[in-house]
């Protein structure tokens, strides 16, 4: 079998300026324009670039023919591809410096590039994150052989290679995100191995709030630096702040109003409203008002807003160590007025605490967000200064459990942030109520929907500005036969829990329902029902000699998982292997066969978002979704090349004839759910 390499140019530096999802849409345009003509010549592309999106969007046919002429004069000359790829990152980068290259609204940490020109890595960084890799998968069985990393070498970016160390560094992560029964172990993995992997990690990653938006497979086994270090980044983030949230760490409610701290003040006055409103911030936001709560009880009067200028003259670190931790200061370290020097006396006060370093007083003074932030959060997981009075923590038990609604608005959640829309989500409630991510996300499922003309773009300050939008996401939903009765776009402006996720749900179910009909060779153009994807699943399993059936999807024998490990194995053979399943009788083997579902379904090429949880109690909406899933990958796969087999991480079988088609960077295509 031949490895899937993707698309390849001759010059090295040009082909490290795009991911391969990046190569393979470009490619896609440039065949379009070079087949309408029978050639393209450097005079053609001023006209047929109006396409793609910031050449096209940013610069009139006029600027883009007068900029290329400046450059290429012979006009009549024949374009080829690499010529292509170079007159677009000209243009490129000639548009965004028209426009000031915008930045996304969102986290930088959380949402790395991934389609800047030039791709640069911060040894600093890199230093820091294999530092974190060494000292978190140290006692890997498996890695073993390959730790300590050197973080002076490159090292790190062969061992990715194959796709392990990142599905175990995820775990660290996010425990229990990937099956490690699923992950192909084997001293010598085939191409087919390594691409599961990355697949896995990648659909996997997407599922706790990973952003890989243009990011593939292949990318990963070629080594792309940015690319790894930018995902690395992410995981290593999730994992710092996995305890900024009330559930963790319920003395956060001390931050709920700092003005008053007393047991009494947040026992007797604070309001659902109060402590719903501090857990809809995203994690880094609760980081600073922490930082900032506990700066108030020193002599430091400035107000931290980032991770960067506001932190770079170590003198608000000097004051937070000295509030946390007063028994390891150094009275010197007042009079000292270099702020590199006073970098590394606050890093030695870190290591007084027992703090683990994630930067060097160079990476303070040179105001490097990422590994500020890291700096910070562990300073917080390891002495918050917060309160520990009971009277303090039990408040909280007065508080409703929405188990649930958290569920379902963390799923909906990541499936939006998959998507790629301008702005990274937080909080469904809170980030969702001006409408313009909802209309963003109709446009992603049914390009051309919305009425962009009438749209408001954020930031909004009027209110009746944001009811405008969520009134034309109420028209469309009900152009797209949503049920919506007695819904109006001011439920969403305010926020109302309930109504907001049924419409996401109705949503993300159209998507799934789109997806499958827009393979039309299965469906030929014809609407699918529920009724199509249970058919099409106890079809499936029946084919393959089973007696497991569903009879809807929320059907309580479903609870013990058998009936979809058959599913899996039934649209591709020995994908499952059947002396890791357990009995499925008591509620951990149900867990464990339901973990080890989700995993070999994201490793086959399935974007899902549901929990282990979802599948032991039978929710009828996430039991849609995957199935939907599934079916949805199977169909993808080419009619004459129907996967029946796959490799087994316990004999290294595969397939003996693979198109590039199943090889390839699913991970990175539309969410199903």
């Amino acid at each position: 079998m031949s490895a899937y390499v993707g698309i390849l140019v001759s010059d090295p530096w040009l082909q490290n300026q795009f991911t391969q999802v990046e190569l393979r849409s470009l490619k896609t345009h440039f065949m379009i324009m070079r087949r309408e003509s029978g050639k393209l010549t450097v005079g053609d592309l001023a006209s047929r670039m109006s396409r793609l999106k910031v050449v096209g969007e940013n610069l009139s046919k006029q600027e883009r023919a007068d900029f290329i002429a400046d450059l290429y004069p012979n006009l009549n000359d024949e374009v080829d591809f690499e010529f292509f790829l170079k007159v677009y990152l000209k243009l490129h980068a000639h548009a965004s410096a028209r426009t000031g290259s915008p930045a996304k609204n969102s986290s930088a940490f959380l949402k790395a590039a991934t389609t800047n020109l030039l791709h640069t890595i911060s040894e600093s960084e890199k230093a820091s994150y294999v530092a974190h890799i060494n000292h978190y998968l140290a006692q890997d069985g498996f890695l073993n052989k390959y730790l300590p990393i050197n973080p002076s070498s490159n090292d790190l970016f062969e061992i990715v290679k194959d796709g392990v160390l990142l599905c175990k560094l995820r775990n660290v992560s996010a425990p229990g995100t990937i099956d490690e029964r699923a992950i192909n172990t084997k001293r010598v993995l085939n191409p087919w191995e390594r691409n599961e992997n990355h697949t896995l990690r990648l659909n996997s990653a997407k599922a706790i709030g990973c952003t890989v938006v243009n990011i593939g497979t292949q990318d990963f086994i070629e080594g792309r630096r940015h690319l790894v270090l930018g995902l690395i980044s992410q995981i290593i983030k999730i994992q710092l702040l996995a305890d900024l949230n009330l559930k963790t760490t319920p003395q956060l409610v001390e931050l709920v109003d700092d003005s008053k701290t007393s047991s009494e003040y947040i026992c007797l006055c604070l309001n659902q409203k109060d402590v719903e409103e501090l857990m809809s911030l995203p994690p880094e936001k609760i980081l600073l008002r922490w930082m900032n709560f506990q700066l108030k009880k020193s002599a430091y009067k400035k107000i931290v807003t980032n991770f960067s200028t506001d932190v770079k003259d170590a003198e608000a670190y000097m004051n937070l160590l000295n509030v946390l931790a007063p028994e390891h200061s150094n009275s010197s370290t007042l009079a000292v007025k270099d702020p590199l020097q006073r970098a590394k006396l606050v890093l030695e006060h870190a290591d007084r605490m027992g703090c683990k370093r994630y930067l060097t007083a160079k990476d303070i003074a040179d105001g490097s967000p990422n590994l500020n932030l890291a700096f910070v959060a562990h300073i917080f997981q390891h002495r918050n200064g917060l309160s520990t009075q009971i009277k303090q923590i039990s408040f909280l038990e007065t508080l409703p459990d929405d188990a649930q609604v958290s569920r379902e608005e963390r799923v909906f959640r990541f499936w939006i942030n998959s998507l790629g829309n301008s702005t990274y989500i937080d909080n469904v409630f809170e980030d969702l109520r001006n409408g313009w991510i909802i209309l963003e996300t109709l446009d992603k499922v049914s390009p051309g929907i919305v009425n962009w003309n009438v749209a408001n773009k954020p930031p909004i300050k009027l209110p009746f500005k944001k009811v405008e939008n969520c009134n034309q996401v109420i028209k469309i939903g009900k152009q797209l036969k949503f049920s919506l009765v007695n819904i109006a776009g001011n439920d969403i402006v305010q926020g109302n829990k309930k109504l907001i996720l049924a419409y996401l749900w109705q949503l993300m179910r159209y998507n799934i329902l789109q997806l499958l009909k827009n393979l039309r060779f299965h469906s030929h153009g014809n609407e699918i029902t529920d009724v199509d994807i249970l058919r099409w699943a106890n079809t499936k399993v029946s084919n393959s000699r089973s007696q497991s059936r569903m009879d809807s999807f929320k059907d309580k024998s479903l609870s013990d998982g058998i009936f979809f490990l058959e599913l899996l194995s039934a649209v591709r053979t020995r994908s499952v292997n059947w002396s890791l399943v357990t009995k499925g009788v008591t509620d951990e083997q149900k867990k464990m066969n339901a973990t080890y579902i989700i995993s070999i379904a994201r490793k086959l090429g399935c974007s899902i978002f549901l929990l282990p949880e979802d599948i032991t109690e039978v929710n009828q909406k996430m039991i849609l979704t995957l199935t939907a899933s599934i079916m949805y990958w199977f169909l993808k796969q080419p009619v004459e090349e129907k996967p029946s087999a796959t490799s087994d991480s316990e004999n290294g079988s595969q397939p003996e004839t693979i198109s590039n088609s199943t090889i390839d960077d699913s991970a990175s295509e539309s969410s199903v759910g």
